[in-house]
């Protein structure tokens, strides 16, 4: 019969950060339901959820569907499927449909533009044309590129969303996102990207074909630190925006959704951001290769395997207590079966914290373990007798 081992840990009270000296132009808080109904704060450095509510809600992304957009740009970058100075034509049936609809780059009809471009587009002003441009020339159709966002969706844990175009523009109700996959998706893309996001995510203004347009994210150039990312707006359901800000090395991944009016979700994201970093300071638990603990093993060489994170294992904690304790426990199904191979995920660390969730952290087994030899199995059984 498989059962789940947990064994507990207990850290040391940690002595706490004062808090930051500069003064700052918004009052940190957590927004109230009416500004932002849907409100989720990412601690991007540990994976750490600092704030939620309805997080698991769906909804319509408009606009921060681009997002996904940008970052299956990112990953086919990588993998050599495009290039930043790739260059794509502008198809006659695109412009007919695109030109001057919604959040635009201006596109021309017979512009030969290229993948850096069409990626500032979306990224700077929102450019529904250049989404779409984009998508067709990159994946050939927009089918194939909205089959490829769902697709790369789905690797990075977004299990309840769905896109149903490159640009979030109305689809009677085929796309719609929660506040958890898009702090999955925001974190994924600063991870993996850090210099394409770098290049391409943040920047106050965008000129193109000869006009030059405003970036209308909240907070980057108003809240220190702050890059993006990522603004929608809908009738249906209201006034959304995925932000991210880094300070000190401390990033984190905002989301508030469904405020009735800009100018809630401007504020709201502004004092959201503010609080989260605040009133919370990080700390590492345990450094990078650090064994954290063990699991059982059967049918193995040795009865025990070490277990490490694949990183630091870094946590957020709350300034509002002088003194706190941590309570970490290892989870598993076990015992483990041999052949167990290093780097495999068999256990996870579990993180809990008086007033916050719970935080996961996957751990991996620290060497291999290969199935016990005959007189291995009699030694183990021997063992197993005497003890």
């Amino acid at each position: 019969m498989r059962t789940t081992s947990k064994s507990l840990l207990l850290l040391p009270c940690l002595a706490l950060a004062a808090p930051l000296g500069a003064q700052q132009a918004y009052l940190p808080r957590v927004p109230s339901v009416e500004e932002a109904p849907i409100a989720y704060l990412l601690d991007a450095s540990s994976g750490q959820v600092l704030f939620e509510r309805e997080a698991e809600r769906r909804f319509m992304p408009a606009s921060i569907t681009k997002v996904m957009t940008t970052f299956l740009a990112f990953e086919w970058m990588e993998e050599g499927r495009i290039f930043p100075q790739q260059v794509y034509g502008v198809r006659p049936e695109t412009f007919r449909q695109w030109h001057r609809k919604g959040s635009t780059m201006f596109l021309a009809a017979d512009a030969r533009v290229t993948v850096d471009e069409l990626v500032h587009g979306v990224t700077t002003v929102s450019a529904n044309d250049g989404s779409v441009v984009l998508a067709e020339g990159a994946a050939g159709s927009v089918d194939d590129w909205v089959a490829a966002m769902n697709a790369k969706a789905l690797q990075i844990g977004m299990t309840d969303s769905h896109f149903g175009t490159p640009n979030g523009w109305m689809d009677d109700g085929r796309t719609f996102v929660t506040a958890r996959d898009l702090g999955l998706l925001g974190r994924a893309m600063v991870a993996r990207h850090p210099s394409k996001y770098r290049h391409f995510v943040g920047a106050r203004e965008l000129e193109y074909n000869g006009i030059r347009q405003a970036n209308h994210d909240p907070i980057s150039g108003v809240i220190p630190g702050a890059d993006g990312i990522k603004t929608g707006f809908t009738n249906q359901a209201g006034y959304g925006f995925l932000g991210s800000a880094e300070r000190d090395g401390r990033r984190l991944i905002m989301v508030v959704a469904g405020s009735p009016r800009g100018s809630d979700r401007n504020a709201a994201s502004r004092a959201f951001i503010e609080w989260g970093f605040q009133n919370f300071r990080g700390e590492m638990l345990f450094g990078k290769s650090e064994r954290i603990g063990s699991a059982r093993v059967q049918g193995g060489g040795v009865p025990a395997i070490g277990l490490v994170a694949s990183g630091p294992v870094m946590v957020a904690l709350s300034k509002g207590t002088q003194r706190r304790d941590i309570a970490l426990s290892i989870r598993y199904e076990g015992p483990l079966q041999a052949p167990i191979a290093k780097g495999e995920e068999v256990a996870e660390l579990i993180v809990e914290i008086d007033g916050m969730p719970d935080h996961r952290v996957p751990l991996l087994a620290k060497e291999d373990v290969l199935e016990a030899t005959y007189v291995q199995r009699v030694f183990n059984a021997f063992r197993g007798w005497v003890t």
